[in-house]
């Protein structure tokens, strides 16, 4: 039986359990049959390179979505995402280690709802954070 996050087993400063990923080129190409973003700074180097990139990059949006799974990862499924937002402050290319971090920045109750809000954010392997985000989640109480 998976264990249980509690909203009183959440203080504000803890850290997240980190979430580490390895994008390559062809979750990419998934991706972008998944989504629907066909851009081809996403799988055609050729292209990528003659808008003045190195390279391919990692979608935003994919991006986005380690950091959903972070949080749900982190929550449980008892646990509710309520609010996910990222900013992509920086190009993150496949190959690259990515890791997604986080960590708990208020708790508080509102209307009988248990809810944390986190900042949380991916690095890559240099230390940048080139995705930062934030989320609210809900979490059962013991009380």
């Amino acid at each position: 039986m998976a264990s249980v996050l509690y909203w009183e087993d959440v203080q504000e400063g803890m850290e997240l359990p980190s979430l580490v990923k390895r994008p390559n080129t062809q979750q990419l190409v998934k991706w972008a049959g998944a989504s629907g973003d066909y851009y081809q700074i996403h799988y055609d180097t050729s292209f990528a390179q003659s808008t003045g990139l190195s390279g391919v990059i990692v979608h935003g949006s994919l991006k986005n979505a380690f950091l959903g799974q972070l949080i749900t990862d982190w929550i449980g499924e008892r646990g509710s995402l309520k609010k996910l937002t990222a900013q992509y402050r920086g190009m993150d290319m496949p190959g690259d280690t990515l890791t997604c971090k986080g960590k708990v920045a208020n708790k508080y109750e509102n209307d009988g709802e248990y809810l944390v809000d986190c900042e949380i954010w991916i690095e890559n392997s240099k230390g940048e954070r080139t995705t930062p985000g934030q989320a609210i989640v809900s979490l059962p109480s013991r009380g």
